[in-house]
């Protein structure tokens, strides 16, 4: 998460005067991605300080944005460096800068440029003109699988501790001993949390499109029962008494609360939300969620007490 380059001009190749200059954001991987898709050329490249934050995000926060792009002209000199007064700016960066200002401002002149950086050397050959394929924002399935990883890697830091603490009240609260206790109904919650998980991180994101609702949390609510049902129909649960009916309502409660919440983490890694509609989802559904899960801790800790 501490991912950054220092901002400042950098030459790749060896430009000159009237080489082109592409404009980025400190975030390490987009100013990587950049200088690949342009190997070969001479070019600038003003790298803003975003700390550490790519573009479109950065775009959105404010931090890629116009006051910054004209101090960073200052600042590098820019003037003096270059023939002409033109900077490509990356399409989404467009949220967080004005052209006109940094025209007013500045006196350069902002050309935005494709969304891919894979994109550049095709638009820089066509006169800094970009086709129609070039400003539309996809997000099949593959884009979406290589962001999993991201709010998966930090579910499983929360689960690092609290799969543990579920183990050891299911062997100390059970009716038998520690070991059975914990192999029986310890096994069965760690095996439930992480049923969540994967239904909230994993699924959630590889079925976005066609899972109903437009809120993420929603989606992911109708992964997380989809999940449950699957869960309660394999598991060896003592459905016939009162504490078993207990221990399946309480996954019933906890499995969809905890996807719908990991689902609706992903609503900063996909390209079909805006701030306010994700601001009005979260005061929604997050006391939603929290009331759900804690019922469902609820009554699991019940059905422990009652087996």
């Amino acid at each position: 998460m501490h991912y950054s380059v220092e901002p400042g001009l950098y030459a790749v190749g060896s430009p000159d005067g009237g080489s082109p200059v592409l404009v980025t954001a400190n975030y390490k991987l987009s100013f990587d991605k950049l200088r690949q898709a342009i190997s070969g050329r001479d070019a600038w490249v003003l790298v803003l300080e975003t700390k550490g934050i790519n573009v479109w995000c950065a775009a959105g926060k404010g931090t890629f944005g116009t006051t910054e792009l004209v101090e960073r002209i200052e600042s590098c000199r820019l003037a003096e460096v270059i023939s002409h007064r033109r900077i490509i700016i990356p399409q989404l960066g467009a949220p967080g800068v004005s052209a006109h200002r940094v025209k007013k401002l500045s006196g350069f002149e902002v050309v935005y440029g494709p969304i891919k950086a894979r994109d550049l050397p095709a638009f820089l050959d066509a006169g800094c003109k970009a086709t129609s394929e070039m400003r539309l924002k996809t997000f099949p399935v593959g884009e979406r699988i290589v962001l999993i990883p991201v709010e998966l890697v930090a579910a499983l830091k929360s689960l690092a501790l609290i799969l543990p603490i579920l183990f050891l009240v299911a062997g100390l609260v059970g009716p038998g001993s520690f070991w059975n206790n914990a192999s029986n109904y310890g096994i069965r919650a760690i095996l439930g949390v992480s049923t969540a998980v994967f239904a909230g991180a994993i699924l959630s994101p590889l079925l976005l499109p066609w899972l109903p609702g437009r809120a993420f949390s929603c989606k992911g609510l109708s992964m997380g029962l989809l999940a449950t049902l699957v869960f309660v129909g394999l598991g060896k649960f003592a459905a016939a008494s009162l504490a078993g009916k207990l221990e399946v309502l309480s996954w019933f409660f906890m499995i969809p609360a905890v996807s719908a919440y990991l689902a609706m983490n992903f609503t900063g890694a996909s390209t079909y939300t805006s701030l306010s509609g994700v601001k009005k989802e979260m005061r929604l559904a997050l006391p939603l969620e929290i009331a759900t899960g804690t019922v469902g801790l609820g009554l699991w800790v019940a059905s422990l007490f009652m087996a």
